[in-house]
């Protein structure tokens, strides 16, 4: 009994390894799945103010051409942001799966130490 208690308490600390693994990587992803959809949401910039010094046509130009910019720019970010998106949800399963893991586990370990009581 003894020696289980032991494995079950090894296996324990590697599933915790496991987890802190893949929370690290969960983070990250998030993190660069944030800046996507900030950099996304920045595109979003309301029209500057009329300015005196330009034409009405020369302005319209102008805000055309950021147009043609920024729906390039957004499809570009879109693309990565549908991958990150996916990668994201991946690595949430896999650090359900390894919460679940070490949970189970530690319950274990536990009732193991409550029956040598």
């Amino acid at each position: 009994m003894n020696q289980q208690r032991k494995k079950i308490a090894a296996l324990a600390e590697l599933a915790t390894i496991v987890l802190d693994v893949r929370l690290a990587a969960l983070r990250k992803i998030a993190a660069e799945r944030n800046a996507s959809l900030a950099a996304l949401a920045a595109l979003a910039t309301p029209e500057a103010p009329p300015d005196d010094d330009i034409s009405p046509i020369t302005a319209a130009q102008a805000g055309l051409r950021y147009q043609q910019w920024a729906d390039l720019r957004r499809a570009e970010i879109n693309m990565r942001l549908s991958l990150q998106t996916a990668e994201w949800q991946v690595q949430r399963e896999s650090v359900t799966t390894a919460f679940g893991r070490t949970d189970a586990l530690n319950r274990l370990g536990a009732k193991m130490k409550l029956a040598r009581k």
